[in-house]
């Protein structure tokens, strides 16, 4: 397929928690003939996405390898332990990691916290995904830490959660591989930083800039018109001090007195 005949189009991971809604809808309306594809993956699986050509860029969860991708950190989530609804901790509106201390706190394999080891007593095993983690909890097997956006994912009438004021927290950031920042990709930033069409650091759609360059075409062309056979005096170059017409090299004010 030659570059000619390529069809343009923009593919975004994303990991689990993140709503991409927003900016989905703002590249629609901006960018209508480049059609968006959404990727749904893993938190732990979303580098290789990216790395292996699956997708242009991604919402993903940091750390990542700063020697292969770009990365722009958006926002830190806030950290919830999620208990059944008659547990304890419910009563209060946040809870430190010390009063985990006395409770089973499981540690799902697909953690997305990064800690070695959870507070709490561990678990007989480690479940093997959030989800399974959720079922436990729903089963009063134990509590599981998560970010908050994972709690919501997860939500269930028989669960409640409450913000653990001292745990780890979750940064989630726009990441692409370095070397395949295309025009997609740098569209993708300035929509993300929330600049305009219009901004001079993001790029703007080719029918936009063509219906500029038309306007301020015609305007120039309109403002020729209106000047043009305008004798001096009617609109022309107007002398000194407002004056019109005044001989050049004549004297004003009172004259000298002759010695």
């Amino acid at each position: 397929m030659t570059g000619s005949e390529e069809t343009l189009s923009f593919r975004l991971a994303y990991v689990p928690g993140v709503t991409p809604t927003k900016w989905v809808r703002i590249w629609n309306e901006r960018l209508p003939g480049i059609p968006l594809t959404l990727v749904p993956t893993s938190a732990a699986g979303a580098y290789d996405v990216l790395r292996d050509g699956g997708a242009d860029a991604g919402f993903v969860r940091l750390p990542a390898d700063r020697t292969f991708f770009s990365a722009i950190p958006l926002y830190t989530e806030t950290t919830v332990v999620v208990v059944p609804k008659d547990h304890l901790f419910t009563a209060a509106d946040e809870i430190s990691t010390g009063e985990l201390a006395d409770e089973i706190v499981l540690h799902p394999l697909d953690d997305t916290l990064g800690w070695e080891r959870p507070p709490g007593q561990p678990a007989f095993e480690r479940p093997a995904t959030t989800a399974d983690a959720i079922e436990l909890v729903a089963a009063g097997v134990g509590l599981l830490v998560v970010p908050q956006s994972l709690a919501r994912l997860h939500h269930r009438k028989d669960l409640k959660y409450r913000t653990v004021s001292d745990a780890p927290q979750s940064q989630v950031a726009l990441a692409w591989p370095e070397e395949r920042t295309t025009d997609q990709v740098e569209d993708f930033i300035g929509i993300v930083r929330g600049r305009t069409v219009n901004s001079t650091r993001g790029r703007s759609q080719p029918q936009e800039q063509a219906r500029s360059k038309a306007g301020n075409a015609g305007k120039a062309g309109a403002r020729q018109k209106s000047t043009a056979g305008k004798p001096a005096g009617k609109g022309g170059p107007r002398g000194p001090r407002g004056g019109s017409g005044a001989a050049k090299g004549a004297r004003r004010g009172k004259p000298r007195r002759r010695s």
